[in-house]
């Protein structure tokens, strides 16, 4: 795993996605690691290379990744930072050239996290300042304060874009979401760590509670989309190609699932174990959920996508796929019920053990380094495929892999 970890994924990647001549990270890579592409930069990507650098300089006591963070933080203050209407731009090219106006809590979550990261490693105050500003500019113009959470699309100028009926059917404009929820949990439980600011408790507990009591469903996974008063958006009572048109919005993601069970815990820890009896409950009902209905049980891993038909028992396997982020997910979230729960009879550390055999039979490429986007055991395609790209880099696999590496280096 201590392979997998650093030669076999971040020495792939740093230096090589290092930009010398623009700044920030190059976003695009073959499969066998060659730059291609016009390597557009997206703040999520710029984020996570500056947050996964800043990380693999605190896990191996390792001086030279700072400056690779550091990088990554100059391009994200110099060129993604809005210096007139404040927020981080979603996209800009290689240069630095604004491709999209339109701003994302999501993508300003992803901001602060690598900011916090960056300074935890390095100590550079800027980098703090520039978070807690971040955070103070989704304070304004994202955060409802009437109804709770953030609203996700934002002008330039931070207006909230409101959903119109010229909006396509299929479009996630105007409703607030999952996702960027539980990344804004992710990044206020960061941010709580090093500024632990009242405000911050607030939005963090906030956080917690929507997710939970609210996000989550009866059976145990999240709703996707909601209105911006927070009813579900769902087509279960839609026709089943209607149902399977708008499937981007209505789904159960076993991933995410996971991938929550695990933020939620890390959130209700940073409070102290206020939230933790009810948090862990409902992120134990989640993992059951998603192994009972979304686990492959003769190779192992999680599949990408269900959903309850109204006229279909149990939930419904829409997607095969085993994408490389949800199985990192699983990997972290199992190790860790595995130690809560050890005589669960649904056995979550053989589970453990069986997703990192799948791991490393079919999504480690062990010739080129780094993961397939996704398992080869359904989609041995994916072998030639990009191997990185502005959604896909080093987050999820090296969180994963570096959690437990440290959980199961400490129980020995």
């Amino acid at each position: 795993m201590r392979w997998a970890a650093k030669e076999g994924l971040l020495d792939k990647y740093y230096p090589r996605d290092i930009d010398t001549l623009y700044g920030g990270y190059l976003s695009t890579f073959s499969y066998d690691f060659q730059p291609v592409g016009d390597q557009d930069k997206m703040i999520v990507t710029q984020a996570r290379h500056t947050w996964s650098t800043a990380k693999a300089a605190l896990f191996y006591h390792d001086s030279s990744f700072i400056p690779m963070s550091r990088h990554g933080y100059y391009f994200l203050r110099d060129k993604m930072w809005d210096s007139e209407y404040g927020g981080f731009y979603t996209l800009v090219s290689r240069d630095g050239r604004v491709k999209s106006k339109i701003k994302e809590a999501y993508g300003n979550a992803f901001g602060i996290y690598a900011l916090c990261a960056y300074y935890e490693c390095s100590g550079d105050t800027g980098s703090l300042g520039l978070a807690k500003r971040t955070f103070l500019w989704l304070e304004q113009h994202s955060h409802d304060p009437m109804r709770k959470g953030y609203f996700q699309h934002l002008e330039r100028n931070g207006t909230p874009v409101m959903r119109t009926t010229q909006v396509d059917s299929r479009a996630e404009t105007g409703y607030k979401d999952q996702n960027s929820s539980i990344h804004l949990l992710e990044a206020f439980t960061a941010l709580y760590h090093v500024w632990p600011d009242p405000l911050v408790r607030t939005r963090l507990q906030e956080m917690l509670v929507l997710i939970r009591d609210r996000i989550v469903t009866p059976h145990g996974y999240l709703q996707l989309f909601f209105t911006p008063d927070w009813r579900p958006v769902s087509y279960r009572d839609s026709s089943e190609a209607s149902i399977l048109q708008h499937k981007n919005l209505d789904h159960v993601s076993f991933g995410h699932d996971v991938e929550t069970a695990f933020l939620m815990q890390e959130a209700s820890e940073a409070l102290g174990g206020k939230e933790n009896k009810a948090t862990m409950a409902i992120g134990k009902k989640m993992v059951d959920h998603a192994l009972r209905n979304g686990w492959d049980s003769v190779l192992g891993g999680f599949y990408d996508e269900g959903y309850y038909f109204k006229d279909k028992p149990g939930c419904t396997i829409i997607n095969r796929s085993k994408n490389w982020w949800a199985q990192a997910e699983g990997l972290n979230t199992l190790l860790i019920f595995s130690e809560l729960y050890p005589h669960d009879p649904l056995h979550y550390r053989d589970k453990f053990v069986q997703l990192w055999k799948y791991i490393q039979t079919y999504m480690i490429d062990h010739e080129h380094g780094d993961w397939y986007e996704e398992g080869l055991d359904n989609e041995p395609q994916r072998k030639t495929a990009l191997k990185a790209h502005i959604w896909k880099g080093t987050y999820h696999n090296f969180r994963a892999l570096s959690n437990c590496i440290r959980r199961l280096e400490q129980s020995n």
